[in-house]
């Protein structure tokens, strides 16, 4: 069983907290979107107001193991200050004397956001001796980035056991209880709409998914492997053809199990991927030679509504068209404005998913914007995602 948060006793202890904070930077080098940022906030300011001492761990973007000061989280500690509305001491690296003195040095309800985990290998690699380093920091470790749960990092596993206090954060126990929900009592009907550009990606979400839902959609360049399978002509549109055999599978197994599974019935298409290309929609499924599908026709996006809006229950992962570029963006974004129509319970994960809820304006109108990505995939396939196992404790209550 996994320990809330909530039930430790934090006060005057130093708790490692390891969140996601793998934002976009904008040419300033500044914070461009601090969604993930403001996600963490509740569990970070329990930890300040149960007397705790906040050390704050996160890894952004791939720095290679090695300092690169393009990966540095300093714009993040700014913006954290300003939203937490107190000082943050940022010092030059995640481990060292240093940082072990500013940690030693700390008072009740202070807060350090250590320089970017992944300017160590140890990080990736999980080391045990970063894995030791980081540990030697907190009296309590404490996991709140539901995004890398499906990753054996140092930050992630290594380091939990060596700590002997131990507890999920509020936003990993909150994807972890709606997306449970969703594998083992979602409201029905429930149906999910899977998009984005790789099958390869999905195979096994949608096996899992064909044991739970009573309808599925699918969208995105994905599609057109679906639809190949099903002896469609698709034109030049991208076609995973490695698995072609095992999509065909899956349309069959749905057709055995009476499960509703759609793919596009028209399609807006273009002979090449750019702004401003000459582009048109389909009468039907079939794509003429030399154009690619990039984005759900209207008789699709209708068909799709229907049953999104027929639904008690809806999960959506992956845009259904070529999202950033114009024109192909506009089935994604109606999706998304559709999502927020339906009065039944709503669960949207992957970053274009979520990019389209907010260009849209609708992001407080879905019941549960996952934070996830590929962990939010592995958990609905069924997976054990090794951050979420190394937090399990015998007897705890949550």
């Amino acid at each position: 069983m996994i320990k809330s948060l909530e039930e430790l006793d934090l006060k005057e202890k130093r708790v490692f907290i390891r969140v996601d904070f793998n934002v976009p930077y904008d040419s300033q080098g500044r914070v461009k979107d601090d969604a993930r940022i403001v996600a963490s906030l509740p569990t970070i300011r329990h930890v300040l107001d149960a007397g705790g001492k906040a050390i704050i761990a996160s890894h952004l973007g791939r720095p290679k193991g090695k300092p690169d000061p393009k990966y540095s989280l300093m714009p993040v500690a700014a913006r954290l200050s300003e939203l937490l509305e107190r000082e943050v001491i940022f010092p030059e690296d995640c481990i060292g004397d240093a940082v072990k003195k500013l940690v030693g040095e700390m008072r009740e309800g202070e807060v350090i956001l250590l320089e970017n985990l992944r300017f160590h290998p140890g990080e990736e690699a999980n080391d045990p001796l970063f894995s030791e380093r980081l540990a030697s920091l907190a009296e309590v470790y404490v996991n709140d980035a539901f995004g890398t749960l499906h990753r054996a990092h140092a930050s992630t596993v290594g380091m939990v056991p060596l700590i002997k206090e131990k507890a999920a954060g509020l936003l990993v126990l909150k994807e972890v209880q709606t997306l449970s929900r969703l594998l083992h009592e979602p409201e029905r009907p429930f149906v999910a709409l899977l998009g984005g550009a790789k099958v390869s990606d999905k195979l096994g979400v949608i096996e899992n998914l064909l044991k739970l839902v009573d309808g599925l959609m699918i969208g995105g360049a994905m599609a057109y492997t679906f639809l190949k399978a099903k002896g469609v002509e698709v034109g030049s549109s991208l076609v995973e053809d490695a698995k072609i055999h095992q999509a065909a599978k899956l349309l069959e197994r749905a057709r055995i199990k009476d499960i509703r599974l759609e793919l596009p019935q028209d399609h807006v298409v273009a002979k090449e991927l750019k702004e401003g290309a000459e582009f048109k929609t389909t009468n039907s499924r079939e794509i003429p030679a030399g154009w690619m599908g990039l984005d759900i026709g209207p008789k699709t996006l209708e068909a799709y509504e229907k049953q999104i809006l027929g639904a008690k229950t809806v999960l959506w992962n992956g845009p259904v068209g070529a999202f950033e570029t114009e024109p192909f963006e506009k089935g994604t974004v109606e999706i998304a404005r559709t999502m927020a129509k339906s009065t039944g319970m709503t669960v949207v994960g992957g970053g274009d998913s979520l990019a389209a809820v907010k260009v849209a304006g609708v992001a407080d109108k879905i019941t549960h914007l996952s934070t996830g990505g590929g962990a939010t995939l592995e958990f609905l396939e069924g997976k054990v995602l090794p951050g979420l196992k190394a937090l399990e404790i015998e007897g705890a209550s949550a």
